[in-house]
């Protein structure tokens, strides 16, 4: 049988048991083994606990669950809500000054936490009802929070990029550098499009009213105190990493050290809540492991039959200009962010698509960039975008998923936009980690 049936076979399987209602991570680990014992038979299966042993005894995974818990336990603490709240105050005069708020309160909790699910509901708590109630458009309050609450993709820590660089071995510091130009930039754009809107219609963002806003000096620069922790633990933890005084496991064990000390300042450590930190911790780091297991388990019986330098030779043989080839890679990873979550799509594709990146002469961690940057879009897009539902369990009853989703689309043209920038002008990225490692 030759690898083009395989390789259909394979995705057919894939497919089927995933349109059963089967988890990803077991779907992914039952193809590979049924297709090693048919193909290889029963002493092949060693390859497959060895890919995954070699993966998991990686000694920079354990940044994982380490930042993982540091963002559970700053979320816990209420660092976050009070760092809104204080944010809010100054720019509640502006006309969109809560929404421009909103998405610099984003920012910092990205860079603090990292955690969509979370910044998504907790923004979603606190800064929704506030701009519905001052009359701000539906439609831009709740498009400003989910492409806010995305970026955690896109802001160090960034999990997405813990596990690109694990899965293309490259150097998780120089992918921390890359991103946050380009971050930045997302935010910028985020930025100018609100203010943009509120320029041709003013009505849809209206200021705080001035009773709200009318608080002594004195007590607007106190509430800047609450931004004294999360600053402090995100250069704790960004300084150590890129002064080299620490590598990124051991930043991620400063981080914890960092959100306790933060908890027990604002008298919210205790056992309990230690304790739900870590079960919650450890249930999302055994989902990330699963599907880190089926899929490193497929990868590496698909390479043994030939499957992943078949991609290659079809990828690198097209008649077109390696800029195009990288256009098509992108829109794949676009359409593939549909129907599948960041893992699954990193895990199996990352693994070819990267050789042939730098085949083409492209640099991986650019492309680790321009990855990152998709992913973000597919945390909005339908039918199955993450933000969408995060945003829904804690919106009022009067917001439908369809109102949701019907809101994202002008965001979702505007990080297309972010990314063909990045594209255009790869320096954005670049420019930090050559001038380090320079």
């Amino acid at each position: 049988m030759g690898i083009e049936l395989l390789s259909l076979l394979m995705l057919g399987s894939l497919a089927l048991l995933l349109l059963m209602g089967m988890p990803m991570a077991f779907a992914l680990g039952l193809v590979a083994i049924s297709f090693t014992l048919a193909l290889f038979g029963f002493d092949a299966l060693q390859l497959v606990y060895s890919r995954i042993y070699g993966f998991v005894n990686t000694y920079v995974l354990i940044a994982v669950p380490m930042f993982l818990l540091m963002a559970t336990i700053m979320d816990r603490s209420g660092v976050a809500k009070d760092l809104y709240n204080a944010m809010s105050v100054w720019a509640g005069g502006l006309r969109g000054g809560v929404a421009h708020m909103t998405l610099i309160v984003a920012v910092l909790m990205a860079a603090t936490t990292g955690i969509i699910g979370g910044e998504i509901i907790l923004l979603g708590l606190v800064a929704l009802p506030q701009m519905l109630r001052l009359g701000y458009d539906k439609n831009l309050a709740i498009g400003t929070i989910c492409a806010g609450g995305s970026l955690g993709t896109m802001i160090p820590p960034s999990i997405v990029l813990i596990f690109y660089g694990l899965t293309a071995n490259v150097a998780i510091g120089d992918l921390f550098l890359a991103v946050i130009l380009p971050g930045l930039l997302m935010a910028v754009i985020y930025v100018l499009y609100i203010a943009i809107r509120c320029r041709m219609n003013p009505e849809i963002a209206p200021p705080l009213p001035l009773e709200q806003r009318q608080i002594p000096l004195s007590e607007k620069f106190a509430l800047l105190k609450h931004l004294i922790l999360p600053m402090g633990i995100a250069f704790g933890v960004l300084a150590s990493i890129y002064a080299g005084i620490a590598a990124v496991s051991e930043a991620a064990s400063v981080g914890v050290a960092g959100a306790m000390f933060a908890a027990w300042v604002r008298g919210r450590l205790s056992w309990n809540m230690l304790q739900e930190s870590l079960k919650q911790t450890m249930s999302a780091c055994g989902l990330l492991l699963w599907l880190t297991f089926g899929a490193t388990a497929l990868i590496g019986i698909y390479n043994l039959m030939g499957g992943v330098q078949f991609i290659n030779n079809i990828i690198v043989g097209l008649p077109f200009p390696p800029l195009v080839v990288l256009l098509i890679m992108m829109a794949i990873l676009l359409v593939l962010g549909f129907v599948m979550d960041w893992i699954g799509i990193l895990l199996l594709t990352m693994p070819i698509f990267v050789p042939i990146i730098k085949t083409l002469g492209f640099d991986p961690v650019w492309f680790g960039i321009l990855f990152c940057m998709n992913m973000q879009i597919s945390y909005l897009s339908p039918p199955f975008g993450p933000a969408a539902f995060y945003l829904k369990g804690v919106a009022p009853p009067d917001i439908s998923l369809q109102d949701i989703y019907k809101a994202l689309w002008p965001f979702m043209l505007l990080q297309l936009l972010a990314i063909a920038i990045v594209i255009a002008f790869p320096e954005i990225a670049m420019w930090l980690p050559n001038s380090v490692n320079n």
